[in-house]
């Protein structure tokens, strides 16, 4: 039996949960999950922040558009991002600091970031301050997307893998027995094998593996600990229950889609760079893992119709801030899918597929 409808999206991760519940009002929508959980790969190995700076500034206003609803909806909790820097570093917090210049993203000068972080070593005195930064409720967004879409009458249709897609007379025939006008792909690290399987050629979008690893330390880390972010883009850490410290090595290992686990080098490569930062006595190491972010070649999200293959629809390529652009960047995405006004502080130019096409 064949199960149709107007969309097709595929991926059930925070990109493909989010987009479904935007249009789902106005469409019928089916989303395709590989897996057998929705969000297994990146989604549910998420850092967790929200911070206005990540990404850059063309990434900033999907990000600050996003703000009121995740505030709203009680998705954010505040935490503040407090950005250091060793003296030869402080070239790298100018350079943020003049990116960010005239942009609603705050950044404050901080003389003594010591008074911040307990245990930070002499030679840190170079940091700005992101109050706005907070920490995200990845999987309750996750969750809320999902149920949206199902209430507005999404099928979310999981342990199915897209392989091979064709377009038969103005319709997207995927596999055996899905049937859509519209075929979405929000397949995150696998969004160009996605695009190879339905003869469209891919943009690019590669994955790369990002390391976490979860710390008992001493002294405890406060519960009001920042976001700790290397100006240099070598370490962040951040407080979790119990006093624990989540840390990365802020690395990005080129990777092929898979269920990629940390290693050992990396997880140890991150404690050597906290280690040279502040003075906390790591006592074990409890738990490590590693998701996949997945970039296009200029580093910006890929959101519309593909320019070469009709109904053909990208939104991938979001890197490490989809969950934090989440809302606006759906909003935006439903607006171009369904030929709606695009809110007002969002340029979809920036993230055109037809850009890789010239």
């Amino acid at each position: 039996m064949t199960l149709s409808a107007d969309v097709a999206i595929v991926g059930a991760g925070i990109a493909g949960a989010s987009l479904a519940a935007e249009i789902a009002p106005y469409a019928s929508v089916v989303l395709i999950e590989a897996e057998d959980h929705p969000g297994y790969h990146s989604t549910g190995r998420s850092a967790a922040f929200w911070s206005e700076s990540y990404g850059g500034p063309l990434v900033q206003p999907l990000t600050s558009a996003s703000g009121p609803f995740l505030a709203e909806r009680g998705f954010l909790s505040p935490r503040g991002a407090l950005h250091i820097a060793e003296p030869g570093g402080k070239a790298a917090l100018d350079a943020m600091a003049s990116q960010f210049a005239g942009s609603r993203v705050k950044l404050e000068r901080v003389a003594d970031p010591a008074a911040r972080i307990p245990g930070l070593r002499p030679g840190w005195g170079e940091a700005l301050w992101e109050p706005s930064c907070a920490d995200i409720n990845v999987a309750g967004l996750h969750g809320f997307y999902l149920a949206a879409a199902r209430r507005s009458g999404a099928r979310l249709v999981t342990g199915s893998r897209v392989t091979q897609a064709e377009r038969r007379g103005g319709a997207w025939r995927i596999g055996e027995d899905i049937e859509a006008a519209v075929l979405v792909d929000a397949a995150g690290a696998w969004a160009d094998e996605v695009a190879r399987a339905a003869g469209v050629a891919p943009l690019g979008i590669r994955p790369f593996r990002r390391t976490i690893a979860q710390l008992r330390v001493s002294p405890p880390v406060p519960a009001d600990l920042p976001l700790v972010i290397d100006a240099e883009g070598r370490f962040y850490c951040k407080p979790e229950a119990g006093g624990r410290l989540w840390l990365s090595p802020h690395d990005e290992t080129p990777c092929e889609p898979c269920d990629c686990a940390a290693e050992e080098y990396d997880v140890a490569l991150a404690l050597d760079r906290l280690e040279r930062a502040v003075d906390w006595r790591v006592e074990r190491v409890e738990h490590s893992w590693a998701g996949l972010r997945s970039f296009a070649p200029d580093r910006l999200p890929v959101y519309g119709f593909d320019s070469e293959a009709d109904g053909f629809f990208w939104f991938a390529g979001q890197g490490g801030f989809g969950i934090q652009t989440a809302p606006a960047a759906a909003r935006l995405a439903a607006a171009l899918l369904l030929g709606l006004e695009v809110e007002p502080g969002l340029d979809p130019a920036h993230y055109a597929p037809g850009r890789f096409r010239n």
